[in-house]
């Protein structure tokens, strides 16, 4: 059986955890929202492609920053004082308006 390396934080399953499973989770919604705008390509036509490009640039953005995400989170946590990852909240909000708006312009004007 292969040991695990502890956590930075030394108890595992505590916030940073839960935070990282959440945003895991926010970018797999937004991959299956990126292949559903696909399947409307046949429909709508070229301007539907805007919204698997944000989906699709909002879940790599969540991807790329994961890491250093838990780290901070964890490092927070190991010194009692765990701050707020309020950019990354606000942006994948914009990305939601965004795909929202831009879903039903696409769908109204063509």
């Amino acid at each position: 059986m292969a040991a695990h390396a502890p956590s930075p934080h030394g108890d595992p399953g505590l916030q940073p955890e839960r935070t990282a499973l959440a945003w895991g989770r926010t970018m797999l919604a937004l991959v299956t929202a990126s292949a559903f705008f696909l399947r409307w390509l046949p429909v709508y036509g070229l301007p539907i492609l805007m919204l698997p490009a944000i989906s699709g640039g909002a879940a790599l953005a969540i991807y790329l920053t994961q890491r250093r995400r838990y780290r901070a989170r964890s490092r927070g946590l190991a010194g009692e004082s765990i701050e707020a990852d309020l950019p990354a909240v606000l942006w994948t909000a914009f990305a939601g308006v965004a795909l929202g708006c831009l879903g039903i312009v696409v769908v109204l004007v063509s």
